[in-house]
């Protein structure tokens, strides 16, 4: 996979979509009030995949938004299709290839580096001075063997503390109160002791599973590719509810104010409640929606296949702005300090204003999901490459 060219200021081949039919709630059980989930892992500035485990992937940074000026590049030569994470004095990244980087946040340079031998579709995870990872035994990056694996290594050293084998997963883990969250293509979501790597739950859900857990309220909420959207206890495992016939789901959910909101690949976006499963509403684009939504004041941000990046009412589901980018967007966008990030795949990344849509900035390189945030600094990804940019 070559890497995109310089950055200039200005996957995996998908299934098609299956019909959607209603949804169909299982259960109710009493929902804590719909505030804001908390952040997770607070000496962390972006800590997992989402910055926080309900996957809003919006964090406040004042000040830290275009111009920029640049201060380091790191040449990942493979693909970066998830974003890095950062946290314990170091940017960790996971590249397509199958290897995980510590980078000095200050220059870019490698601190320790792993390789897997596997595929790397993920986003690691940061907890208790551990850094948590999956990885996929794939033919694309040449492989050895199939299935896939979590491992847990020291964030300082690099050094291999446990490895569980799992269903092949490009699930990027959640971790939270000692356990990790993982799901995986054989249909499992699965929860083990962060300290051991101990299986403490397990749960089958019919289908393959793409998408990444994201928690709140006490619940882990994943969708399979079935087009099924289940909530289920996060210290036991037990299904809260389940909404059935909803095309596929890649999106990770992201959920907020008692609401979960989510892209199909048929098309639509939809917001689930939180306690019950019953589909609130949903908004179709033109095309699959493989992004993951991003939660900014109410407004749900996402992209589509139709080279649209909208920017939706999360309490009704309306239209609110619309973007027009030059091709097809497949990566979750996120907002720091009010400006959303978004890439598209004709390798251009941009910067809008999240309350009107309006173009602050553009960059000419990125594909998947752009842009994440930590101790002053802003990094974001290109197709082979992570730039290290400060406020000018």
């Amino acid at each position: 996979m070559l890497a995109a060219g310089a950055l200039v200021s200005c996957g995996s081949s998908r299934p098609r979509p299956t019909s959607t039919s209603p949804s169909v709630p299982v259960s109710t059980v009493t929902l804590p009030s719909p505030t804001k989930p908390p952040a997770t892992n607070g000496a962390a500035p972006w800590p997992t995949y989402g910055a926080d485990n309900a996957r809003l992937r919006a964090v406040a940074a004042p000040g830290l938004r275009p111009p920029f000026r640049r201060l380091w590049t790191f040449h990942g030569r493979h693909l970066l299709e998830f974003p890095p994470i950062v946290g314990y004095s170091s940017v960790f990244e996971e590249a397509f290839d199958g290897r995980l980087y510590s980078l000095d946040p200050a220059s870019g340079r490698v601190s320790w580096s792993y390789d897997s031998h596997l595929c790397g579709w993920s986003s690691p995870a940061l907890a208790g001075h551990l850094v948590f990872a999956t990885f996929i035994g794939n033919a694309e990056c040449h492989a050895a063997r199939g299935g896939g694996e979590l491992v847990a290594f020291s964030a300082e050293t690099g050094r291999v503390q446990w490895r569980r084998a799992i269903g092949p997963s490009e699930s990027s883990p959640l971790v939270a109160g000692g356990t990790i969250y993982v799901g995986d293509q054989d249909g499992s979501v699965d929860a083990f002791f962060a300290r051991s790597g101990r299986l403490r739950w397990s749960y089958y859900t019919g289908a393959p599973i793409k998408a990444s857990a994201s928690l709140a309220y006490g619940r882990i909420y994943i969708g399979n590719y079935a087009g099924t959207m289940l909530a289920l206890s996060a210290r036991t495992g037990r299904l809260v509810w389940r909404s059935t016939g909803y095309g596929n789901f890649y999106s990770t959910a992201a959920v907020d104010a008692g609401r979960v909101y989510v892209g199909s690949l048929d098309g639509h976006v939809y917001g689930f409640s939180a306690r019950t499963g019953e589909r609130l509403w949903s908004f179709g684009t033109g095309s699959y929606v493989y992004a993951s939504p991003a939660v900014w004041r109410g407004l749900i941000l996402i992209g589509s296949y139709d080279h649209a990046f909208y920017a939706i009412d999360g309490a009704t589901g309306s239209l609110r702005w619309r973007y027009r980018a030059g091709a097809a967007i497949s990566g979750a966008a996120s907002v720091i300090d009010g400006i959303a990030y978004f890439s598209s795949f004709d390798h251009r990344t941009y910067a809008l204003s999240a309350a009107n849509g309006r173009l602050r900035a553009e960059w000419q390189d990125g594909e998947y999901s752009p842009a994440v945030a930590g101790d002053g600094r802003l990094y974001l990804v290109g197709l082979g490459r992570i730039y290290a940019l400060a406020r000018r």
